[in-house]
């Protein structure tokens, strides 16, 4: 459709025309995704859309109208507080999701940095490690701040000494992760929470991924070391209730250790015709059904419920793993905390992104890692009754690959392979934002799913491939 239609559609159409389009869209339901959507099962679902839809039209930019809206939220940060060992002085807010609760610490922490100089402050500077999420170089962008990275050891975890010596006078803050999302490994909080703390310096751990499950697994006897608000140095944690709190999407938080360094990401402007504006986060309209959904998740699943779930996804991630690395060539990269791992190839002959295609004709939709060359899973309770199956065509894959080495030249494996290794990652940019433009433009081409093979590769997909190949060839000539 280019315009409304000059008459409506009456309802019952527009919604099976809803049903026919989500046909096309990969089917979460049958646990063959391990990302995007955490999923319990519909019953849970259809509760979160009944609390949802009890908050459907309410607005969480005014506190004072939709009170309800501004005592959930507050429980939720609490309890969230609570979990990840906060005392009462912890202050936070909900957000939209993982990335606004990463945006909002770096503007924080750059205004508080300007408020406290006699001297202007130069271009602020953020140290992270290379495995911290992409939305922290969102960020970065975002509010003119530079972004430091430091490298990580052989378990991927930040390099202590690096940061320590990264820190100069324009470091507003210091940011590791708990887990890291690429290897669900916890890089070293509390070493990093005493140079903070010696440097005075905020120090943020994103814990998007795992604030809502690694409570649960360090309660069921695995080793978690401290990441949250009991190593001193840590100023703010952010956590994600849409993603193993099991809430509907929609739903983070960020929190600060206390109010004194939350009030830097408060927008205040009292000049506006409109009257007196207040936001304590990036929204202004804040969605309540989001808000409710998140307080009805943590009260309806409760701690009992969600060591439960804990303990489902460790024994599933324990059966998975064990099942990988007993397939002749690969290897689990680090020493991944909880559900979320990523594992390689050691085997010259097997190209593990040919064997992510390999998976991908089996149904599964299969995330590719870049330094190292890697496939992803994250793992949710659901997972528990495809890990056979899934290893079954892992080790088929690696067996055709393994006998078939010129799948590494075909498909997504060449696709990928390529992007990940192209010298001039410049190239891979400009590609990339070419594609951007074909899917946001005017003229939308509409993604679709792969399958692995080259007939089924997106037709943006194989131009960015065709680009990057031909500027490899321009530069093979060149030298």
């Amino acid at each position: 459709m280019k315009s409304i239609p000059e008459k409506g559609i009456p309802r019952k159409e527009v919604l099976d025309k809803l049903k026919g389009f989500a046909r096309e869209d990969v089917n979460y339901r049958d646990n063959k995704i391990f990302s995007l959507v955490y999923y319990l099962g519909e019953e849970h679902t259809d509760f979160l859309k009944q609390a949802y839809g009890m908050y459907f039209s309410e607005n969480g930019l005014n506190p004072m109208a939709f009170r309800s809206l501004k005592r959930f939220e507050h429980e939720v940060v609490r309890m969230s507080a609570s979990l990840l060992n906060g005392d009462d002085q912890v202050a936070g807010v909900m957000t939209s999701g993982g990335t606004e609760s990463c945006l909002l610490p770096v503007l924080a922490y750059r205004e508080m940095a300007r408020a406290g100089r006699v001297i202007p402050l130069r271009r602020p500077e953020m140290i992270a490690p290379e495995t911290i999420h992409v939305a922290w170089e969102k960020a970065a962008k975002y509010f003119n701040v530079k972004m430091v990275h430091v490298p990580v050891d052989s378990d991927c975890r930040a390099d202590v000494n690096a940061v320590r010596r990264k820190i100069n006078r324009n470091t507003i803050m210091i940011v590791a992760s708990a887990p890291s999302y690429p290897h669900g490994v916890i890089d070293p909080i509390a070493q990093l929470g005493e140079i903070a703390l010696s440097h005075g310096i905020p120090f943020h751990v994103d814990s998007c991924l795992g604030g809502f499950l690694l409570p649960f697994v360090e309660r069921l006897g695995y080793e978690v070391p401290p990441f949250d608000f009991r190593v001193p140095g840590v100023t703010s944690i952010s956590a994600d209730v849409h993603k193993y709190g099991f809430s509907a999407k929609g739903a983070s938080t960020v929190l600060y250790r206390n109010i004194d360094y939350m009030k830097h990401q408060f927008y205040i402007y009292a000049d506006w015709p409109g009257g007196v504006f207040a936001s304590p986060a990036l929204l202004g309209t804040r969605p309540g059904g989001s808000i409710a959904a998140a307080w009805a998740a943590l009260n309806a699943i409760g701690m009992d419920g969600y060591l439960d779930i804990a303990r489902t996804i460790m024994d599933t991630t324990g059966k998975l793993k064990a099942g990988i690395e007993a397939i002749d060539g690969l290897k689990i990269l680090g020493k991944p905390a909880m559900g979320v791992f990523a594992y390689k190839s050691e085997d010259r002959d097997v190209n593990i992104f040919a064997v992510g295609d390999q998976l991908e004709k089996k149904g599964w939709l299969v995330d590719r890692l870049q330094k190292p060359d890697a496939l992803h899973c994250m793992i949710t309770p659901r997972h528990a009754a495809i890990v056979d199956q899934y290893l079954e065509n892992l080790q088929g894959g690696v067996e055709i690959v393994r006998h078939n080495p010129k799948l590494a030249t075909s498909g997504n494996a060449a696709m990928y392979g390529m992007i990940a290794h192209v010298p001039l990652r410049a190239l891979v940019n400009k590609q990339v934002a070419k594609m951007m433009d074909e899917l946001y433009g005017p003229q939308c081409i509409m993604p679709s799913l792969s399958t692995g093979s080259d007939q089924d590769s997106d037709p943006r997909a194989v131009k960015l491939l065709s680009a990057g190949l031909n500027a490899l060839n321009r530069l093979k000539k060149g030298s």
